[in-house]
């Protein structure tokens, strides 16, 4: 009776786990479509926090004027001027929009160009209509068109807005059903098994279930900040990195459950002998994530501790619904390509289990032939082909992208931009924001009219007053000569800076969008400086803990470092001659190397992880070969799932997503099938049992080339 008490219990544990994660799957899924209620696209928001547009911007909430978001009509009239009576219309079809729901204020009249071919107007709208803004958008738009013999087009920060909306709003369906799509056509397809890869989906999608709930409490009690990229990203990761320890846990299973009956004990060997491997990877990637926080960049530091709640979460989804799952269903899991029973077998080289098919084992182990034969050759070749790519890498420009490409299609807000570009001054519709004390405010606003590169510069008026009640700071806006997003633009942003500065006692600051975009470089590259060496020192950390060793971690640190560089410089060529982009996003680098590093160190972890325990009952040598023979189709096929989730960026229509997809993608896949198969192994084979200083495995391979010194033997 004991016995049977007993066996019922060790069913009961992972019955009540799959249960439990069914049931966090049906109740928090919701929270995975409901994110985009506490996400925000106003780019305003993510400005870096000591800069002084941000400063700007503070002061701008005080000014009543500043509480719109402005929407600008635009008119053209053919190849013909246009006409007076064209003009009338404009205004009176502007002026009719006054009241409507959204409006603020009086619209202005429509104003015409200096070489009377177009016309311009502005609508001041709510800045917080939300699901609104569109249909706000829309009135405008038809009133617009009312106009009869023009072309008219909405651009400025509210048709940005909604065109940046439009385009995350494929994050809820199509870009979740696009990755997990790939990641089960590539299972099926790899480990040719029905059962296997519908568990790993799952496990998958409870962990984002979970980890979309808890973002959503935090994010709607302000304690964390959400917009449409992170949103993406959280779901790419967390997908990612679930499957990538799923799969290192169910191939361990796998070389388990072939070694013996019991599936409960092959499932705690297997937990046993991966949680050190996963976790490690886990921490890596959280805590470089984490490490977005100790820079000034608002959008940044919104990403860190979104992306640890999701790792964390596909841990936990890892290591409690996939072995009760797999207890469950035992050898059944791999079906049709069931393991056979191996009694004997002592490592999982032998027993094939490391990609589900012997032909893919077999491929491991001549790889591992290879390295045997010329190690240094291998690892000197594969060097010497990353530097190259690497000399590529400062042609990477990450000074931002321009307004028009910043959507991979072709955006109305974008094209109507360009259209009042090509009639009114560069800068028109987005001035420059200068906030200064009204007693200096005529000095001010000559001192920025006079400044070489813009057209210029007026107090803010209308109907509401143009100063702050009580703290006597006013408005200038300075239209710009240059596109507002142009190299130009933000050299005159320096100079205008320069020159309001300058005016005795007006505690001038400039901000707007050029100066937006011109401090939001700047402090990137800071904090790339600053972020960088913190997640190396991470990342090392982390290593020396987990192989026990010194110089093994510093070496896979230069050499996912090195991978991170190589693809770089990829990226700046594919970038420029394939994307036809004339820049990146500011934030991409220092993205590409925090998942890159972090994510390509999981892949060695996998790997040297492995080495050790075979190296530990093996001898250097042999388990070197061993560890890359047995862990070579699964962190192959990881990486292989991990850049497919990551690619699936690209439905995404924006060229932040559509750079980062790319880098990440190409990155791991660089990482998985040439540092990981080829440079590492060789080089750790080359340098031999010292590469393990100053741990036990160097000391025993010290005294093992002493053995073998001794005279006789």
């Amino acid at each position: 009776m004991g016995s049977t008490a007993r066996r019922y219990v060790r069913w009961l544990l992972p019955a009540v786990l799959v249960v439990v994660w069914f049931a966090v799957g049906g109740a928090l899924g919701p929270y995975a479509g409901k994110l985009g209620e506490v996400s925000s696209n106003d780019r305003a928001a993510f400005l870096p926090r000591s800069a002084e547009s941000t400063e700007v911007a503070a002061e701008q909430e005080a000014l009543r004027q500043s509480r719109t978001l402005p929407a600008i009509a635009v008119w053209t009239a053919g190849r013909g001027p246009v006409t007076p009576g064209q003009r009338e219309a404009a205004t009176r079809a502007l002026a009719g929009l006054q009241g409507l729901p959204g409006v603020v204020g009086a619209p202005s009249p429509a104003f015409p160009s200096a070489d009377g071919r177009a016309l311009q107007g502005v609508v001041q709208l709510e800045p917080d209509l939300g699901d609104d803004l569109a249909a706000t958008l829309g009135r405008i738009r038809t009133a617009a068109a009312s106009v009869p013999g023009t072309t008219a087009a909405l651009t400025g920060p509210a048709a940005t807005q909604a065109d940046l909306a439009q385009a995350f709003g494929g994050i809820d369906g199509l870009l979740l059903g696009v990755a997990l799509g790939a990641v089960l056509l590539i299972l099926l397809a790899v480990y040719r098994s029905v059962l296997l890869p519908f568990v790993i989906i799952l496990c998958a999608v409870f962990s984002l279930a979970l980890a979309c709930a808890v973002v959503y409490v935090l994010a709607e009690q302000g304690i964390v900040r959400v917009d449409g990229q992170v949103q993406g990203i959280l779901s790419i990761l967390v997908i990612g990195a679930a499957t990538d320890y799923a799969l290192l846990l169910a191939a361990r299973f796998r070389e388990e459950i072939a070694e013996r009956d019991d599936r409960f004990a092959a499932a705690r060997a297997a937990l046993r002998r991966s949680f050190g491997a996963i976790t490690a990877s886990a921490a890596t990637v959280a805590l470089a994530l984490l490490a977005l926080l100790a820079g000034d960049l608002t959008n940044n530091r919104a990403l860190g501790p979104v992306g640890a709640i999701g790792i964390v979460c596909a841990v936990l989804g890892t290591l409690t619904f996939l072995p009760a799952v797999l207890v469950l269903l035992g050898r059944a899991a791999y079906w049709p390509a069931r393991p056979k029973p191996t009694a004997g077998a002592t490592d999982g080289a032998a027993t094939g289990a490391s990609d589900g098919t012997s032909g893919g084992h077999a491929v491991w182990r001549r790889v591992a032939a290879l390295v045997d034969r010329s190690p240094r050759r291998v690892w000197v070749s594969a060097t010497l082909l990353l530097a190259l790519l690497a000399c590529f890498s400062p042609l990477l420009s990450p000074k931002g992208v321009p307004l028009d490409e910043i959507f991979v299609n072709d955006a109305p807000s974008v094209t109507a931009q360009q259209t009042l570009g090509e009639h009114f001054p560069g800068g028109s519709g987005n001035p420059a924001v200068i906030v200064t004390d009204a007693g200096a405010a005529e000095e001010v606003r000559a001192a920025a009219e006079g400044t070489r590169g813009v057209a210029s510069a007026t107090v803010r008026t209308g109907p509401e007053p143009a100063a702050a009640p009580g703290t006597g700071r006013v408005r200038i806006d300075a239209t710009l000569e240059d596109a507002a997003d142009s190299d130009a633009a933000k050299r005159t942003i320096e100079r205008l800076r320069a020159a309001v500065h300058a005016v005795p006692a007006a505690n001038a600051l400039v901000g707007g969008y050029t100066a937006q975009q011109y401090d939001t470089r700047q402090t990137a590259r800071q904090d790339r400086d600053l972020i960088v060496p913190v997640v190396l020192a991470i990342i090392l950390a982390i290593l020396v803990l987990l192989l026990r060793s010194f110089l093994i971690p510093l070496l896979l640190v230069a050499t996912v470092a090195l991978n991170y560089l190589a693809t770089l410089g990829v990226a700046a060529l594919v970038f420029r001659h394939a994307f036809g982009f004339s820049g990146t996003d500011a934030s991409v680098p220092l993205y590409g190397f925090v998942f890159l590093v972090a994510l390509g160190v999981d892949y060695n972890i996998f790997l040297m992880s492995r080495v050790r325990e075979e190296s530990l009952l093996h001898g250097h040598r042999e388990g070197v070969l061993r560890g890359l023979t047995a862990t070579g189709g699964v962190i192959t096929s990881a990486g292989v799932v991990l850049a497919a989730t990551f690619a699936a960026l690209i439905v995404i229509p924006l060229a932040f997503l559509v750079q980062i997809a790319f880098i990440v993608a190409f990155g791991v896949l660089l990482d998985t099938l040439l540092v990981r198969s080829a440079l590492v192994p060789a080089l750790v084979l080359d340098i031999g049992p010292r590469a393990w200083w100053p741990g036990s495995l160097a000391r025993q391979g010290a005294a093992a080339a002493r053995e073998r010194g001794r005279p006789g033997t």
